[in-house]
């Protein structure tokens, strides 16, 4: 649990529950590799104790956790004594405090300049340290509480990154460290396993929470086979001991030669010569968070001259001449208040937390997803619970589990409401699906959800309308269906508060400028299920018009490239219903296009045959040009890549999945200057490969 800043304990009477909690959570963190709390609520606890401890000296400690280094061990491994202890780092957990560590650097060298800092990523694994003698792995061992740690060195044997011995030429005593962690793609793999496992067993899958409790849980097995299917990673980041090593001067060179010795050493490590430089560094690399496929939470950075880190040496739990910044938490815990349910434009029923407000992922976050009612139910979190919210990147906000030993003793599990929040009819799950529907077509928030998605930008694009401005049309009984809006009644929105001639003329001119749109943006504004905007252009170009996509049958419909059955049954079934082909028969009574654009035949069709997959930003295209471009030489362009696509065509950030799907399909992926040579001669250049 968080500390309570308005606590009113006496600072010995918090003193003594705080180390309490500190210990409990260490326990869990390093014995059982299931921690309770995330590590910033952990971090915040350590935080609060050494702000008592330095305001009241008297109550400070050998033994308080902000003095200790690690945490307990577990007992079924044989201890190692580490003979150059492995020390933990202070932390900066803002700018203001990097450059106040750096000041104290600089004092502490009486004037002399600091000429580079290394700055590197802090790994979100588990410290190892690894003894070679004459070239040869003897020994693995975690870091444990800084002076003894466990021998797990039949498991370390398993990591394919870690070498079991050197080339000629290698010091007698080496001592790695690093860090053990696991890919976010391994991460992944594994639960896919389990998923797949538990499909064939018909049993619950146990998925893994996180891919550093799952690294440090995996190294922790007393079968090395299984630590050896977990598929973990290793990167070094300092030397130990050593005898009989070259002359190093800088901890860059020290990097440099155990990379030389086949040591994996991670690519994002540079060397900064201002505190200033190691700030903008820093900022970089937030901002690249969720680019790479392991987890980090910090920067660290060391003074990288190994003479003046002999200088400025250590105090009795860190090294004084490095500092691990901490990034911004992605989680965090907050009380559960409540738990809502909000439907949906298409009437999906989702289920989200309340929550006590808490900044996480640099957003104050007070609301988050719970997906739907299995989620709830899997992970068990209940209204008044403690609870572990998490934000990535841009990602929504999603509870992670509720953290069990706070939970009240009262606490009754949520159940899912039978009936619709809005409308007051049953909600409906049908069998072997996870969502829950309301079926009431007339339901209010479906109308006003596909009114607001059929005006989107990304469909008919109709300025001056709005989500206010549905809300208040469809609640004042001017509009109930997309339709309407071709029939709105002009004078009864000029005589609405806030309306003048102006925008009301802007309203009209722009619901009539929506009529010109392609058939493609029209189909994806309908929101029939399963059609997003790529294969609504896709459907369009198929078929020609929308006459024959309404009287295609599921077959027809499944040869698209890029659909298949599923797709198919689903528009099919949306087109059958009558209300839907009456939507359809207003629509086009309302003059809005229902053909798709004819291709140019004057252009050389130099992509007959070929489909072209785009992913990412284009310099030259826009998405929607690139696409164009295809379909005008007598390409396809479908939204996925398969053993059909001719080329998949990345820009900057483009889609992981599509690449990964190209690379295991054999589907050469291309740049836009190979893109821009396919569409003029309808060849990919020489030596393009998958």
């Amino acid at each position: 649990m968080a500390p309570d800043p308005t606590s009113h304990d006496d600072p010995a009477t918090r003193v003594a529950a705080l180390r309490a909690l500190i210990d409990r959570h260490a326990a869990a963190y390093y014995e059982r590799d299931a921690p309770e709390i995330p590590d910033a609520d952990y971090d915040r606890l350590l935080r609060e104790l050494l702000e008592l401890e330095t305001a009241h000296p008297e109550l400070a400690a050998p033994d308080s956790p902000t003095r200790r280094v690690g945490g307990p061990m577990n007992t079924a491994f044989s201890p190692v004594v580490h003979q150059v202890p492995m020390m933990s780092l202070h932390n900066a957990f803002d700018l203001d405090e990097l450059t106040a560590w750096s000041e104290r650097v600089e004092r502490r060298l009486e004037g002399q300049p600091v000429p580079a800092f290394s700055v590197e990523l802090k790994f979100d694994g588990l410290a190892i340290s690894l003894r070679y003698e004459n070239g040869v792995l003897v020994q693995g061992a975690t870091r444990g509480d800084g002076m003894v740690g466990e021998d797990v060195t039949h498991n370390v044997r398993t990591i394919g990154d870690i070498p079991e011995s050197l080339p000629a030429g290698a010091p007698s005593v080496l001592e790695v460290r690093g860090e053990v962690y696991m890919r976010l793609s391994s991460f992944a793999a594994l639960n896919a396993r389990q998923v797949a496992h538990a499909d064939i067993s018909g049993r619950e899958p146990k998925l893994y929470v996180n891919p550093r409790n799952t690294a440090a849980g995996s190294l922790r097995q007393i079968d090395a086979a299984i630590t050896a299917d977990r598929d973990l990673s290793f990167f070094c980041y300092q030397l130990g001991m050593v005898e009989g090593g070259p002359e190093l001067t800088t901890h860059t060179e020290t990097l440099a030669w155990l990379e030389s010795l086949g040591f994996p050493v991670n690519e994002h490590t540079v060397t900064r010569t201002s505190i200033d430089e190691v700030a903008a560094r820093v900022r970089e690399l937030d901002d690249r968070r969720h680019e790479f496929d392991y987890e980090f939470d910090g920067v660290v950075v060391k003074v990288d001259d190994l003479r003046l880190q002999a200088e400025l040496g250590a105090d009795a739990k860190a090294p004084r001449w490095a500092i691990a910044y901490k990034l911004p938490p992605e989680e965090r815990t907050t009380r559960l208040l409540d738990i809502e349910v909000s439907i949906g434009p298409s009437g999906q029923a989702t289920p989200f937390a309340v929550l006590e407000p808490v900044f996480v992922g640099g957003v104050t976050v007070a609301t988050a997803t719970l997906h739907n009612q299995d989620q709830v139910a899997a992970k068990d979190v209940r209204p008044g619970d403690m609870v572990i919210v998490r934000r990535a990147g841009d990602v929504i906000p999603e509870v992670v589990g509720p953290v069990l030993s706070e939970r009240p003793k009262d606490s009754v599990p949520w159940e899912f409401p039978k009936d619709c929040p809005v409308c007051g009819e049953p909600l409906v799950r049908p069998e072997g699906v996870a969502a829950t529907h309301c079926v009431n077509f007339h339901c209010d928030r479906q109308i006003r959800g596909r009114i607001e998605h059929f005006a989107g930008r990304a469909a008919m694009d109709i300025e001056f309308l709005g989500e206010k401005n549905v809300d208040r049309f469809v609640s004042a009984g001017l509009l109930d269906d997309v339709a309407g809006l071709y029939s709105l009644d002009y004078d009864a929105i000029l005589a609405m508060e806030g309306f003048q001639e102006k925008s009301v003329d802007n309203l009209r001119r722009a619901i009539e400028a929506s009529k010109s749109k392609p058939l493609g943006n029209l189909l994806f504004g309908l929101r029939i299920p399963e059609i997003g905007q790529v294969n609504a252009q896709t459907l369009a170009a198929s078929f020609g018009t929308m006459d024959r996509i309404m009287d295609a049958t599921v077959e027809e419909i499944a040869a698209v490239d890029g659909f298949g059955t599923v797709i198919a049954e689903a528009v099919h079934d949306w087109f059958a219903r009558d209300a839907a082909r009456d939507l359809v028969s207003r629509l086009a009574a309302a003059g809005l296009t229902m053909e798709a654009a004819r291709v140019d035949d004057s252009q050389e069709q130099t992509l007959e045959g070929k489909t072209v997959v785009v992913s990412g930003t284009l310099r030259g295209f826009t998405r929607d040009g690139a696409k164009e471009a295809i379909v005008a030489r007598g390409g396809k362009s479908p939204g996925s890549v398969s053993k059909k696509t001719t080329a998949l065509v990345v820009g900057a950030d483009p889609g992981a999945s599509k690449v990964a799907k190209a690379e295991e399909a054999g589907v050469p992926v291309i740049d836009e200057a190979a893109f821009v040579s396919l569409l003029e001669t309808g060849e990919l250049p020489e030596g393009s490969k998958p």
